[in-house]
This record gives structure tokens, sequence and C-alpha cells, in this order.
């Protein structure tokens, strides 16, 4: 009764902190681990630094690059595809928002290129439900494919912890193939999704109004129109070659040439000698991004309070906070009633190890983060004796809140929405990312475990 009471207060604080949002997660998390610590005289877990350095390092980078105008760039570069193929933009759309997400590491990249979207398929005929829907679940899908992610990160370093050795690379392997095909699976549902906008007689309503046309009409989104500097397409080189360094290092580490400098850890083998072993990949993927954003200062005249009043490092701080507060909340949980766990679970996984992804999904629905999900149940899992290959195919199933229409991107994108298609539902659950979210999850989860078995 003890620990039910406890669990508790523990989905009571994720739930409360879901509904404030923004930093209220991580510090309402807080207090949920007071009433743990003080009053239940729990031993505190381990907060997740090595992810939080990361997180920063990367978002520094993002932020810096996002200062100097190179997202910009990007978002052209993107919007010129979705334009020149409008009739294909259901798919083009999300395979446009997911690549953005792995390049940079965040989702939020979505909140320029969402209106452009929604004003490309509304000129087009077509309904805008179907690309926004699946492109902001597309967007929140590339963070696990997403080589300096936190999600990956998180999964990288824990995964080491528990003796399955594997890079980011090595990740983003399984993740990558894994969900595009469910994404692509969730663009196809959608292709014919909601009744076309000629035969919509809500839409139609709306056109009988003049303000209302002139609304939906009157204004072209597009960034097409603004001038990209040199120094901008300097920041997304400098950017891009930071990212092929880290998988670089990574390529040679599965190669059997690992390059990472190495230092003794100050421990000795059985024969006297130090032992010696290189340095970690986090640190590594810290160390770059740090430097490229120096880099980004110095050469493509980025701006470091621009940088800090962007969207990208505001957001990225945010998450820093989120998983902070819910992971370390989490581990103090966990690590006081493992064994108990262990126990009561481990014939079900024993026999289904695939049925921690339900846990993981359940999870991500509460509490908003992949990154923090990662941190607060894979150690869990490998304590229950499930194998790294089976976690690493079931990754994709750490994105799962789509679910609640709370999501900031989510949000966006029925705003941004002109035509009005692209809705939260009157009883909340029935929204128009529920269906492309779940077909994308599913199939993903599905995939990666196929290609994780075959690889490992």
């Amino acid at each position: 009764m003890l620990m039910i009471l406890q669990l508790i207060i523990v989905l009571l604080a994720l739930y409360v902190g879901s509904r404030y949002g923004s930093l209220a997660l991580g510090a309402i998390s807080g207090i949920g681990l007071a009433i743990l610590v003080f009053c239940f005289q729990m031993k505190p877990g381990t907060p997740p630094t090595d992810v939080i350095y990361i997180i920063i390092a990367a978002v520094t980078c993002a932020g810096m690059l996002q200062a100097a105008g190179g997202m910009d760039w990007m978002i052209q570069i993107a919007e010129r595809v979705l334009r020149k193929h409008p009739q294909h933009i259901t798919f083009l759309a999300p395979l446009s928002t997911f690549f953005l997400t792995v390049l940079v590491g965040t989702g939020h990249v979505v909140y320029t290129l969402m209106p452009i979207i929604c004003d490309i398929s509304l000129k087009k005929g077509i309904r805008p439900e179907r690309p926004c829907g699946v492109a902001s679940v597309a967007s929140q899908v590339g963070i696990t494919c997403s080589p300096i992610a936190a999600a990956v990160a998180s999964f990288v370093i824990i995964s080491v912890e528990n003796g399955f050795d594997v890079n980011n690379l090595q990740v983003i392997a399984i993740t990558i193939p894994a969900c595009l095909c469910g994404l692509m699976a969730a663009a196809a549902c959608s292709y014919k999704r909601g009744l076309d906008l000629d035969k919509d007689p809500k839409f139609q309503a709306r056109l009988k109004d003049p303000e209302m046309y002139r609304y939906m009409y009157g204004n072209t989104a597009t960034m097409l129109d603004k001038e990209v500097s040199k120094p901008a397409k300097l920041s997304v080189y400098i950017f891009l070659i930071a990212i092929l360094c880290i998988v670089i290092v990574s390529l040679c580490q599965i190669a059997g040439f690992d390059i990472r400098p190495k230092f003794p850890t100050g421990s000795l083998d059985d024969a006297g000698n130090p032992i010696v072993r290189p340095l970690a990949m986090n640190i590594i993927i810290q160390i770059v991004m740090i430097a490229a954003a120096a880099f980004m200062i110095i050469c493509a005249q980025a701006q470091p309070k621009k940088a800090v009043s962007g969207a990208v490092w505001q957001s990225g701080m945010v998450a820093v906070v989120a998983i902070y507060g819910i992971a370390w909340l989490a581990d103090t949980y966990f690590s006081n009633y493992m064994d108990v766990m262990q126990e009561g679970l481990k014939d079900i996984v024993a026999a289904y190890p695939w049925t921690i992804a339900f846990a993981f999904f359940a999870v991500s629905v509460l509490i908003n983060s992949q990154g923090a999900v990662v941190v607060a149940m894979l150690p869990l899992a490998y304590s229950l004796g499930i194998s790294g290959p089976v976690l690493l195919g079931v990754l994709p199933s750490v994105y799962g809140y789509f679910f609640i229409p709370n999501y900031p991107s989510d949000i966006a994108t029925v705003n941004f929405d002109r035509s009005g298609t692209t809705v939260i539902g009157k009883y909340l659950l029935n929204h128009s990312f529920m269906m492309p979210g779940l077909v994308s999850v599913i199939v993903s989860t599905i995939v990666g475990s196929i290609i994780a078995q075959i690889i490992y």
C-alpha cells in the first residue's frame, strides 16, 4: 500500500506539471521529490547530469545556428521542395519536419515551417489537416533519430553503463529507417483523410464569410523572400561539419579503428598496469557542439544575446529543467523499489520483453519528453533483464505525448491552420494527431524491433 501511495504521488506530480506545462514539469516534480525524501524518508536518486550537459551543448549550438540565420536558410530549402511538388505535400511535409529535427536535435523548428505547410496545402486545395497532422508528429518522431538529441545520447550513456556497447550512429541506424517506415505509413493513412475541401460543409460555410475568406487566402506564408546572408550559410556549414565529425568518430568506432583519445581511469588491471579507456561519446558530442557554437560566434556573426532570446534555445532550456526534475523524481522512486519491481515483472518481461514498449509509451503520455522517458525508464528496463537490442528496437515507443494534445507543437499547428481542419476534438482524444501518431509509433516500433533482431 505504501508503494502504491508513493507511486500516486509521483503520477500526481507529473500530471499537475503537465497541466501547467513548460518549466512546471520539472519544478512540480520537485514537490513530489521533496515529499518522497522528507516525508517518506526515501533515498534520493541520481540527477541525470550527463544528459543535461549534452542538451545544454546541443541546444547552445542550435541556438547559435538560429541566431546566425542559418536555420532560416534550412527552412527555405525545405520550402522550395514543398512548393515545387505541392501535390505530394502529405508525404513531403512530414519528411521535411522529420529531417530538420534530425539535423537540429529539437522538434521546435516546426514552428517556422508549419505555416508554410498550411499555406501550400490550402492554396493547392488539399485538406491541410492531412499534411499538418502527420508533419507535427514527424517533428517529434525525429528526436529519436538525431545523433545530438537528448533521447539518443541518454540511450547510449545508460546502455554502455549496463553492458550494451552502442554508439549514437548505431542507434540512429535502427531508428531512422524504422521511423521513416512509420511516418510513411501515417502519411499514407492521412492521404485521403477527412472530406476534400470542396465537399466539407464546415469549410464551405467559412468561405461564404468574406472576412474569413480573406483570412484564409489573403496572405501567403513564406520564407523565400527573406535574404540569407553569407554568414548565415557559413553557420550551417559549421553545424553540418560538427555533426559530420561526430558521425566519423562513431563510424571509426564501429569499424574497430577507435580514434577517440584514451585516458587512464585511475584503476589497475590484474597485472598492475593502469587501465585506460577511450573518451565517452557523450563528452565528445559536448566538446564538438560547444566548439561549433564558438565558431559560429567568431566566424558567422552569431549574437549570443539573440541566441538566448530565440525559440530553440529557450525551449531547450525548458527541456533541461523538465528532464532534471522528472528523471530525478522517477529515479528516486524506482531505485527504492527496484527489487520489488524485478520480482513482480520478471516473468512478464522474460516471456515478452517487447511489452516494455507499452510502459515507455504510457510514461511519455504523462511527461512530454522523450529524453526524460529514456532517463527515467531505461535503467529499470535493463534491471529487469531486457537485452539492449530489444530496447533499441522499441526506442520509437518513447514518443507518446501526442496522445493528449497539449504539446506546444500540436497546439501551434492547430492555430497555424487557417482552414480550421486541424482540430482538437470535442472529446479531447478525437484530435488530428491521434491517428498519425498511433500509426507512426506502432509501425516504427515493430519495424525497429525487426531490424534490431536482424542486426543483433
